[in-house]
């Protein structure tokens, strides 16, 4: 386990582990982008892993309770308008090869996007849900962020990206995900 892992695992307060989470999230871009090979695909796979249960987590507890919060609603519809494109375009990823030389021009695109939209975030909704809520709630916060994405899709869904949906859609497509990652790293192992 990394130290970001560590460290996003073990933090209690709802905005050090989204903002944990986006280090990550920057640190496999940067892993992704600099090796090849065997070691691009796998640093690949991690990372559409965590932007999958990352954002789905984000979509089903955090976003609803920065709807909570004056002005909420149009800075939640701005996040999930990039988070739709953003899941849009690691799809198409998720079925490219990594060797592919389109692949991490495609790939370094979506780095950007994913890295401005997390700046938003940070800037636009989590400021404001710390400023908002209690110490005790945004501990609150960060157990059902963990619940959510044990059970979270490991995949990019486009067109999930309300709470209702991804409650609805998200156990059995969760599960059908699982299933092709264990199917999909036994034959690479094979």
């Amino acid at each position: 386990m990394s130290t970001t892992e560590k460290q996003y695992s073990s933090t209690e307060d709802l905005i050090d582990l989204l903002k944990a989470q986006h280090g990550q999230i920057r640190d496999l871009f940067d892993e992704v982008m600099h090796t090849q090979g065997q070691e691009r695909k796998e640093a690949f796979r991690a990372l559409v892993r965590l932007l999958a249960v990352h954002e789905t987590a984000e979509e089903e507890i955090v976003h609803p309770v920065a709807r909570r919060i004056p002005g909420g609603d149009g800075i939640v519809d701005d996040r999930l308008a990039e988070e739709r494109q953003a899941k849009e375009v690691l799809a198409e990823l998720d079925g490219m090869d990594t060797e592919d030389p389109a692949f991490l021009k495609t790939l370094d695109k979506l780095r950007m996007d994913v890295l401005t939209h997390a700046r938003a975030e940070e800037r636009y909704e989590f400021d404001r849900i710390q400023d908002e809520f209690s110490p005790a709630q945004l501990k609150g916060f960060a157990a059902a962020v963990r619940a959510a994405q044990a059970t979270a899709p490991t995949r990019p869904h486009p067109g999930t990206e309300s709470a209702t949906k991804n409650m609805l859609l998200g156990p059995p497509v969760a599960i059908m995900d699982r299933v092709r990652d264990m199917i999909r790293d036994a034959r690479d192992k094979g």
